[in-house]
């Protein structure tokens, strides 16, 4: 079976507002075998919503609103399902009189508008939701001679998840067949999107019972491999299979299968070799330090880091010399050299790290644009320099720098 959710709210249509809960809902569908097909964010309006409702109808097994059950002239979900249903609302006077009961335990009159929280939709199942004033709903049953299952639920956070663990789940286990998925992620680092693709795209398009989805960002590449079948042990034999197959072909340059982040690896290696590292960090203003410190136990194996901004500080704390900074300026592939060396031997560390350049967007020349980066790796076997052009913002490029040096760090300790 498959899944649909509409989030619904005009708020979340704003850069303020973030919809976390179809993220949670993907997650329980998931572990439930059931696969999501579509995902939507629909504000509030009529005419939008009932479209959205109509059409998850015609082509998902199980649709899941989350919002506009409240009491304010916004929230429209109950009235637009109906019109698309073509059902009628009816106000259930048990769950109005628990709705007064409530606000006058609080000492509160009830306002008049609350009572459109206790209109249910005919043929519907009532979810309670012990943590807020309006109740979910449940509709089953077929929608042009399809079976079709169909859920509003409250948008706060904090009662959709107790709702639907407590009355979705159980209702969904005794409807769902059993349905296993299993799932790999394999992550590159500093590969071209289309050369990893023309590669692995010859083996996964053979296993058309396995989805492949490959996402790249800001040095990464992530192969998404996901298989659904009747039993976890075929599931996980087949995407497994898969799996093997593109690591013969990717060799090294796959760092992770399990969903660690690249600093974790370096983490790992370092750890394992019992090696230690130090930086020299000048356009990344010490962004990599942060990186390999985001873990905890990393002073294990990072001896520290220096931001050096300034030609000063280059030949103060990375021992620079200041004739080569004159002779080859700060951006440069000798002095990202130096500075690698310098730190290195100033922390007495297996490994230094020296990166400098144009993070923009100012800054730049003919000769040494913005997106130059030069990332120097030095240890006892010598020093490495890469020169990169890296494209888009400051942001963009400090992330792509210290992304190569992690790289960089990996294949050393390989």
């Amino acid at each position: 079976m498959n899944a649909e959710i509409i989030a619904v709210g005009s708020e979340l249509l704003t850069p303020h507002r973030q919809d976390t809960n179809s993220l949670y809902l993907t997650e329980k569908l998931n572990d439930l075998g059931v696969e999501v097909r579509f995902k939507c964010i629909v504000g509030d309006d009529l005419e939008g919503l009932t479209a959205a409702a109509k059409l998850a109808m015609r082509r998902s097994d199980i649709i899941i609103f989350s919002g506009g059950l409240g009491p304010t002239e916004d929230d429209l979900t109950r009235e637009a399902v109906a019109e698309a249903l073509g059902l009628k609302l009816q106000r259930e006077t048990q769950l109005l009189a628990k709705l007064e009961e409530r606000f006058a335990k609080r000492g509160m009159k009830m306002s008049a508008n609350n009572a459109k929280q206790a209109d249910i939709l005919t043929s519907a199942a009532m979810l309670p939701n012990s943590l807020g004033t309006a109740p979910g709903q449940w509709i089953a049953g077929k929608y042009d001679g399809q079976e079709r299952l169909l859920m509003l639920l409250p948008g706060p956070p904090y009662e959709l998840k107790a709702l639907f663990e407590n009355e979705c789940i159980p209702r969904l286990r005794a409807r769902i067949p059993a349905q296993y998925i299993a799932t790999r992620t394999l992550k590159m680092a500093m590969m071209p999107e289309s050369q990893v693709d023309a590669r692995v795209a010859p083996i996964y398009k053979t296993y058309t019972d396995v989805e492949t989805t490959i996402l790249a960002g800001a040095g990464e590449i992530q192969l998404h491999l996901r298989c659904r079948k009747d039993s976890q042990t075929d599931a996980e034999a087949r995407v497994e299979e898969l799996a093997g197959k593109i690591e013969d072909e990717m060799g090294d340059a796959i760092f992770s299968r399990k969903g660690e982040t690249i600093e974790q690896i370096v983490s790992y290696l370092l750890q394992m070799r019992g090696m230690t590292l130090a930086t020299a960090e000048s356009c990344t203003g010490g962004l990599l330090a942060e990186r390999i410190t985001s873990l905890s136990g990393s002073s294990r194996y990072f001896l520290g880091g220096a931001v050096v901004y300034s030609n000063e500080l280059k030949t103060q704390f990375a021992n620079v010399p200041k004739a080569l900074i004159n002779q080859h300026g700060a951006v440069s592939r000798e002095v990202a050299a130096s500075m690698a060396e310098g730190i290195r031997k100033r922390c007495l560390s297996s490994y230094g790290v020296g990166i400098t350049g144009v993070a923009g967007p100012t800054g730049g020349t003919e000769q040494k644009p913005v997106g130059l980066v030069y990332i120097a790796l030095a240890g006892e076997e010598g020093t490495q320099v890469v020169e990169r052009n890296f494209p888009g913002d400051r942001k963009r490029i400090r992330q792509f720098a210290t992304q190569q040096a992690l790289e960089m760090i990996r294949r050393a300790l390989l």
